[in-house]
Order: structure tokens, then C-alpha cells, then sequence
């Protein structure tokens, strides 16, 4: 069909074909992909988590799969649901010797909770951890510090849920236990202890600072950052913004915060930063970091009221219980008693155990007061 000076020529000059097919296929697939990817997106996106109105700086962007993260230890997690009284059945005060906490409780529901203790702080040695190697006609016995601690922080527990909810239950009902902190160890992970001044060959000010530690998080941050704030209960405040004000860190007529207050809350600020797995504008808006009511996330306030938490947990639960303990299980500098702080419970994720509900089938620890079951 072709003329056949057309068919002579092609035959005396071969050309091969195949090198522009693959360039004009790559470019095509590629052109193809990039259609895909604007109108499905891309598998791998930025997801942008809103803290606050649009175009104030209040997004974190966060990947996906980050978000997606599990909790390796909510896998482990024990829980057994509540068994409803109907009426009548003896009490645990009624029954055990020296049941000073949770004696409203029915015997079913007392031992339930005991061996739900058992697994969240001490799955290998079990009751023993308490009660010791002992006949059971025993157990009311308080010889071992590892029973008077508990049954304080049964209260604390209680005290949690009952008085701070506002921090605890700020997104959803998820209340705490004593897994939220313990995850199977006796002694959680993430407590802290005093042990400012960390620089020997300093005095003053310099020696809380400029040598990288847990509590600093490995920074040249003060150290001393938990120690002031969630236990001293000072106030967090950073330098002034202008260059010369009157008064100073000295003048009693006219305190003014000094540049040692600001790297002290930048410590603090850095750690709680750590403790959540977020960045700064998870509470701040980037553009007014200095605007402390007027343009924050609801996480502020959310946070704020953990610092109050904190502070109380510290000073009336575990700071007295420093004579209790024995000297291993006292800080290294000081012998003070182990304290809590954020991430003692979050671990690195926004939310414990990233928003499991631990209290919902243990309303014994929702309240001292008796439980209502459903």
C-alpha cells in the first residue's frame, strides 16, 4: 500500500524504534503518577493536626504513619470486667484483716482488683510483691514498704480520677490506673529525682546547667527544671520583651523574671515537648508565644491543669513517702523520694496509652467513694 520508493528507503535506512518508545512510555507513566497523586494524593501525605483557628501558626503537621504508631505496651494491658453485686454479699472489710482502702468493696470485686494490681506493677512475683511469702491468714500484715505504697497510691489513683478529670478525661472518658504509670514494672519508667547542681567545678547559677541529662533531656538546659516547677510550684515565666524595664530579679518592689527563669521554663517547655511526642504550637501559637491567655490551644489549658496535678501528686502523695522506702529505691543525689511528672504517664504519646479507656471497667478506682456499677 505504500509507494515503493517509501519501502527502499526504510529498508536502506533501518532506525530503531524502541529507544524513543521507552523515553515516550517513562514520560508518560510518569505524567500518569502525577495525575494519580494530585487528585487521589499521595499514600505518604503530611496530615496537618488543626490546634487551633487556620492561619495562626496553630497546625502541627504530623506523617501518617508517625500517627499510626502503636503503643507497644497497651498489647499487654490486663483488664476483666466488674462483677455487678446483687445485694447481700459480704464486704472485704468484713473478711480481711487491715483492708484500710477499697473495704467497701465486695469480696468478688476486692480480690478482682487485687490480681488486676498484680498484673499492671508486678506479673512476676505477684501477690508476694506485698504481701511476701506468707501464708494467706497473713496478708494483713504490713511488713513490706511495698504494701504501704500501694495502698497510697490507690488513692492517688482515686484522687486522679476523682479530682482532676479535667485533665484526665479532657478529650474522652479514659480515667488512669495503675498501669497507666507501672506497665508491668514495679517501679515506672520516666520518674525523677533532684540532682541539681550537676556541674561541680561551678557555682551559682551555672552549675544546674550545661551538662546534658535525662531530666534536662539531654540538653545544656537546667537541670533543675522539674525540681522548680512540678514540685516548688514556682511560677513559669520567661525575660521581658523589652530591652530595658525597670526593676529586676532582685528588686523586691518590682520582681521581674531573669534570663535564668527563661532557660529554666525553656527546659521545662522542652521536656514537656518530650513527654508528649508534640511540638511547641501543640499549645502555643507560634506568632504569639508571649500571649499566654488571649491566642492558645485548649491543650494549654489542659496542660496547665496537669502541671497543678503534678505538683500536688508530688507533694502530698509521694514526697511524704520518702521514709517508707528503702534506701535503693531513693534518688542517688539527695535519697529524696521518686517523683512523678508528664512522662511518667504519656510516654511519648499525646494521650496514655494513646486514649484507652483503663477506668471503665475498674470503678473502684474512680472515686473513694463506693463504686456504681453497671
Amino acid at each position: 500500500m505504500l509507494p515503493k520508493w517509501f519501502n527502499d528507503w526504510n529498508r536502506d535506512n533501518p532506525t530503531n524504534i524502541f529507544g524513543p518508545a521507552i523515553l515516550v512510555g517513562a514520560l508518560g507513566g510518569a505524567v500518569f503518577v502525577a495525575i494519580l497523586l494530585v487528585t487521589w494524593g499521595q499514600p505518604f501525605a503530611t496530615a496537618s493536626m488543626q490546634t487551633g483557628p487556620r492561619g495562626t501558626g496553630m497546625s502541627v503537621p504530623e506523617f501518617k504513619v508517625a500517627l499510626a504508631r502503636p503503643d507497644p505496651t497497651i498489647d499487654a494491658y490486663y483488664t476483666d470486667s466488674p462483677i455487678v453485686p446483687q445485694g447481700g454479699e459480704p464486704l472485704a472489710k468484713d473478711i480481711y484483716q487491715n483492708v484500710q482502702v477499697l473495704g467497701e468493696l465486695t469480696e468478688d470485686n476486692f480480690n478482682r482488683l487485687m490480681l488486676a494490681m498484680t498484673q499492671w506493677v508486678s506479673p512476676e512475683q505477684g501477690c508476694a510483691y506485698c504481701h511476701g511469702d506468707v501464708a494467706l491468714e497473713e496478708y494483713g500484715k504490713d511488713d513490706l514498704y511495698t504494701k504501704v505504697v500501694a495502698r497510697r497510691m490507690i488513692q492517688m489513683t482515686q484522687t486522679i480520677n476523682d479530682d482532676w478529670s479535667g485533665h484526665v478525661n479532657a478529650v474522652g472518658e479514659v480515667g488512669v490506673n495503675c498501669y497507666t504509670c507501672h506497665r508491668g514494672e514495679n517501679v515506672p519508667s520516666e520518674i525523677w529525682f533532684k540532682i541539681a547542681p550537676v556541674t561541680e567545678t561551678m557555682a551559682g547559677w551555672s552549675a544546674n546547667q550545661n551538662r546534658a541529662t535525662s531530666i534536662s533531656q539531654s540538653t545544656s538546659l537546667p537541670s533543675d527544671a522539674l525540681e522548680k516547677y512540678l514540685l516548688e510550684a514556682n511560677q513559669i515565666v520567661v525575660h521581658d520583651l523589652e530591652s530595658r524595664v525597670a526593676g529586676g530579679p532582685a528588686d523586691k518592689d518590682n520582681p521581674l523574671p531573669s534570663i535564668q527563669d527563661t532557660e529554666r521554663t525553656y527546659a521545662l517547655m522542652n521536656y514537656f515537648a518530650n513527654s508528649l511526642g508534640v511540638n511547641c504550637v501543640f499549645c502555643h501559637n507560634s506568632r504569639a508565644f508571649y500571649a499566654a491567655a488571649g491566642e492558645v490551644t485548649p491543650q494549654w489549658s489542659t496542660a496547665s491543669l496537669g502541671i497543678q496535678m503534678v505538683q500536688e501528686l508530688n507533694n502530698v502523695y509521694l514526697v511524704p513517702l520518702r521514709d517508707t522506702y528503702p534506701p535503693e529505691r531513693l534518688g542517688p543525689v539527695y535519697a529524696d523520694a521518686p517523683k512523678t511528672a508528664c512522662k511518667t504517664c504519656h510516654k511519648g504519646y499525646q494521650r496514655p496509652l494513646q486514649g484507652l479507656n483503663v477506668i471503665a471497667d475498674w470503678p473502684e478506682l474512680a472515686s473513694s467513694d463506693p463504686p456504681v456499677y453497671e
